[in-house]
C-alpha cells in the first residue's frame, strides 16, 4: 500500500530508535486483538483461465466493482488500482494484490474468531456479487495446481517488478513463490518483550506441525508434485536471507534487539520516496542508517522505510509491532477460520501458551529444522522423536481448543470459539490431510485429471 507524505515521516538517528519501533506494539491483554489475512487464486469458470489484470473482466475491473458497489477507496500504483481500503470500519482492513493476482483480503483487528468468520463470510458475498456476473470464481489452494509460471498473470505493482527481479538471483523457487502460491495467516499482539519472545518460540517451533495441518498443495502444472504442502517446500528455496526458522530467537538474549540485529542484516528490495519506489535490491539497511546507501547519498531513512523493510523479510514467523504466522497453506472457508482460531487458542490463553512452551522447549534447532525440511513431503506422517507429526498436532490442537473455551467468547447459536477448531480435530482423527484426501480423488474418481479441483476447491 502506498502511503502519503512518505519524505515527510521521522528521520530514524540510531538503532535504538528502530527498536522502540518494534516495542511500541506492546498491548496490555486487554486490548490484544486477532487479524487474519488470506488469500486466493482468482480463475474464469470458463475454460479455468487465470485472470489478468486488464480486460473488461479482469482484476482491474473487479477491484473498480467492488470500489463502486461497496464504497471501498482505491489505492493506486501510478495509473493502476492495485488494492482497495475500507473505509466504514475504524478498525480499518484491505483488499490486496499478490504478484500473480492471488486475490487477498487483510482483515481488521478483531476480537474473537467469530467477528473473523464474520468479515470472511461479508468479503466472499461481496466478492462473489462482483465476480459473478465477470465469469471469475476462486480457488483456495495453497499452490497454483493447473498454469504455469508463464501463463500466470502479472499485477502491475512496482515492488513486485523490483522482487521479480532479485528473486532468481537469491533462490530457484522465488517467482514460483511470488506468483503461484498462496497463504491463510493471522496477526496477534504480545504484552511486553519476554511475552512476545515466548510466543514467538512456540509459534516458531510448531510452524511445521500448522503446515503439516493445513497441508493443501498437492498440484502443480495438472500433476501430483510430489508433496503436500508445496508451497511450504518452495520457501525452503526462495531467499535464505530473510526466510526460515529464526534459530537465534531460541538463543539467550533474545528480544527486540536480537531482532532488529537480523533485521538489518536482511537485503532491502526497495525504497518509496514521493509515492515511487526505487530499486534498492540487495543493499543494506545498515548503510542506510549510516547516510551511505548508494541510491540515496547522504539521506537517512525514516520511520516509514524502516516499517517498509520489516515487511519484506519472510521468516516462519514475523516480527513487526505484532506476530504473523505465515506458514499454512490457503483453503476451504473453514480452514481461513481454523487457522486463527488455532494460533489464537494457543497463545491468547496463558495455561494454553505455558504447555506449548513446555511442549517444544527441549526440541533442538536441528530437530525443529528437519521437521522444517520433512513436514511438506510427509506432512502428518514426518518422524518425530518416538512418532510422528500427528502425535504433536493431536496434543497442539487439544492445547488450542481448551485455549478457545477458556477464552470465554460465545455465539449463542454455536457456542464457543472451539467450534472453529473442528477442520482441525477432523484432521487429525483421520491422520489425513486436506492434500491427501484431493490426491485420493485425482487418482480415484477424478481419473488422473486435475480440473476438479476447480470445483471441489472453489469459494
Amino acid at each position: 500500500m502506498l502511503a502519503s507524505g512518505e519524505t515527510q515521516a521521522p528521520v530514524i538517528e540510531s538503532r535504538d530508535e528502530l527498536v522502540a519501533y518494534i516495542g511500541e506494539g506492546a498491548k496490555p491483554k486487554a486490548e490484544w486483538r486477532i487479524g487474519s489475512e488470506h488469500e486466493k487464486f482468482p480463475f474464469y469458470r470458463d475454460g479455468l483461465r487465470p485472470v489478468p489484470y486488464e480486460g473488461p473482466a479482469g482484476i482491474q475491473a473487479l477491484l473498480e466493482g467492488m470500489a463502486a458497489r461497496f464504497g471501498w477507496r482505491p489505492v493506486y500504483d501510478n495509473e493502476y488500482i492495485i488494492a482497495l481500503e475500507e473505509p466504514s470500519s475504524e478498525l480499518g482492513g484491505s483488499i490486496t494484490l499478490e504478484p500473480g493476482g492471488q486475490f487477498e483480503l487483510s482483515g481488521a483487528p478483531v476480537q474473537t474468531i467469530f467477528q473473523t468468520c464474520a468479515e470472511v463470510d461479508k468479503h466472499l458475498k461481496h466478492v462473489h456479487e462482483i465476480a459473478g456476473p465477470l465469469g471469475i470464481a476462486f480457488l483456495g489452494l495453497g499452490f497454483s495446481p493447473l498454469w504455469t509460471l508463464g501463463e500466470t498473470p502479472r499485477m502491475p505493482k512496482s515492488r513486485y517488478g523490483i522482487m521479480t527481479a532479485y528473486m532468481p538471483k537469491v533462490g530457484r523457487l522465488g517467482l514460483d513463490m511470488m506468483y503461484r502460491s498462496a497463504t491463510v495467516q493471522v496477526n496477534l499482539d504480545f504484552s511486553d518483550e519476554a511475552d512476545m519472545v515466548k510466543k514467538l518460540r512456540v509459534s516458531l517451533a510448531l510452524q511445521p506441525i500448522a503446515a503439516a495441518l493445513f497441508a493443501n498443495s498437492p498440484f502443480t502444472e495438472g500433476k501430483p508434485n510430489g508433496y503436500l504442502t508445496f508451497r511450504s517446500a518452495i520457501w525452503l528455496d526462495t531467499d535464505p536471507a530473510r526466510t526460515g526458522m529464526l534459530p537465534f530467537a531460541f538463543e539467550d538474549g533474545m528480544g527486540y534487539e536480537r531482532y532488529v540485529d537480523y533485521a538489518l542484516d536482511v537485503p532491502m528490495y526497495f525504497v518509496r520516496r514521493n509515492k515511487k519506489y526505487i530499486n534498492a535490491a540487495g543493499a543494506s539497511f545498515r548503510d542506510f542508517l549510516d547516510g551511505r546507501l548508494t541510491q540515496l547519498p547522504g539521506e537517512k531513512p525514516t520511520l516509514s522505510d524502516w516499517a517498509d523493510h520489516l515487511t519484506t523479510l519472510f521468516p516462519e514467523v514475523r516480527l513487526k509491532r505484532y506476530l504473523e504466522m505465515r506458514g499454512a497453506d490457503s483453503g476451504s472457508w473453514r480452514s481461513l477460520c481454523a487457522l486463527p482460531a488455532f494460533w489464537t487458542g494457543l497463545l491468547y490463553h496463558q495455561p494454553s501458551l505455558d504447555a506449548a512452551y513446555d511442549l517444544i522447549k527441549d526440541w533442538t534447532a536441528e530437530e525443529r529444522q528437519q521437521l522444517r525440511n520433512d513436514v511438506p513431503r510427509l506432512a502428518l506422517k514426518t518422524p518425530f522423536r518416538r512418532g510422528t507429526v500427528l502425535d504433536v498436532a493431536r496434543e497442539a490442537v487439544d492445547l488450542a481448543s481448551g485455549g478457545l473455551k477458556a477464552r470465554g467468547h460465545t455465539n449463542l447459536v454455536s457456542g464457543d470459539e472451539s467450534i472453529f477448531i473442528a477442520p482441525l480435530a477432523e484432521i487429525v482423527e483421520r491422520g489425513q490431510t486436506d492434500a491427501e484426501r484431493l490426491l485420493e480423488r485425482y487418482r480415484g474418481e477424478w481419473g488422473g485429471d486435475v480440473r476438479p479441483v476447480f470445483t471441489e476447491s472453489a469459494y
